[in-house]
């Protein structure tokens, strides 16, 4: 299938939009996994992205919408249609307000407000890829999470453009509402900080950076930590039952204790791997494909289940 010409060219005339045809998708996703696409167009402006979404709505392509690729596996085959992608990066601050777009780097952010002294994003230092799908996925880490931050969130909803508050955005535990309106595009959003201090912020920062660094090194071809973490108030009984005191941190159980339970460590298929030293960390450890993946996950999957009768959810999305 090629890219319809009429629609190539009215892509080609929108200001702000940048389009690749046939762009090879592993080189567009930390996993560095998938096939090719129809074409990827990266918009730098929420005009762009309109118009560009516009376009591709009125056509007979498939299409859809992603961010940096931190958390996104790609088929093999690749996907049969066009990518659209909102990539400004604008931060703004006023007093302890700051405005960032969708597309900015979360680590940008964060930098960003250490060096302004605005504290309560500190500790998420290292995680990777863009604040839009931060905010989508409620990403977070050693007790911060971005909704903390969160306090309303502009989007485009395929016909306008919107505003949820906080409430409104629906957050809860890696979950917003965002996941359930899956065509809704965030461009922007403001977030509210508290005052804090510059030097002490830049040093927790640099620190966790650097602890995170050493678990999933930034050069890994990997999602970080595959699965997600469970609340130990939502654990089926015999779950809850098997899980030591000490391992409970904040309430939350890590996905990796039940996975080490199993003995996955070192465990691979093809090029993909779990490490040696994490048992919820999967990797592309060279020449891995999607395939191989999906049947490690799946293998992982059934241990737990077997042992725990607890099933487990990958943090990262499908294409």
């Amino acid at each position: 299938m090629t890219v319809p010409v009429e629609v190539l060219r009215r892509l080609s005339q929108v200001e702000g939009l940048r389009v690749l045809p046939g762009a090879e998708l592993r080189h567009h996703t930390r996993f560095r996994l998938g096939g090719p696409c129809l074409l990827l167009a990266d918009a730098a402006t929420p005009l762009a992205f309109q118009e560009a979404y516009r376009i591709l709505a009125s056509s007979n392509l498939r299409w859809t919408s992603i961010g940096a690729g931190t958390n996104l596996i790609v088929s093999d085959d690749g996907y049969a249609g066009a990518i659209l992608r909102y990539s400004a990066t604008e931060i703004t601050a006023d007093v302890r307000t700051v405005t960032v777009a969708a597309g900015a780097d979360l680590n940008a952010l964060i930098d960003f407000a250490n060096v302004h002294s605005l504290a309560g994003m500190e500790s998420m230092a290292g995680i990777p890829g863009w604040v839009g799908a931060a905010i989508y996925g409620n990403a977070g880490a050693y007790g911060q999470s971005i909704h903390q931050r969160v306090e309303s969130v502009q989007f485009f909803d395929g016909a306008a453009i919107r505003e949820w508050t906080n409430e409104e955005c629906g957050f809860r535990y890696r979950h917003s509402r965002f996941k359930d309106h899956k065509t809704f595009q965030i461009l922007s959003a403001k977030l509210k900080f508290e005052a804090g201090n510059r030097e002490a912020q830049q040093e927790k920062s640099k620190q966790i950076r650097a602890a995170r660094d050493a678990k999933f090194p930034p050069a890994m071809a990997c999602a970080g930590s595959i699965f997600k973490n469970f609340l130990l108030k939502d654990l089926p009984e015999k779950a809850r039952a098997a899980v030591p005191a000490n391992k409970v941190i904040e309430g939350k159980v890590p996905a990796g204790w039940f996975l080490e339970e199993v003995g996955v460590k070192g465990l691979q298929i093809g090029g993909i791997k779990v490490a040696d030293y994490h048992a919820n960390l999967v990797y592309n450890a060279g020449g891995g494909t999607t395939a191989e993946l999906l049947a490690l996950l799946a293998e992982l999957k059934t241990r737990v289940n077997d042992r725990f009768e607890l099933s487990i959810e990958e943090e990262v999305q499908f294409l």
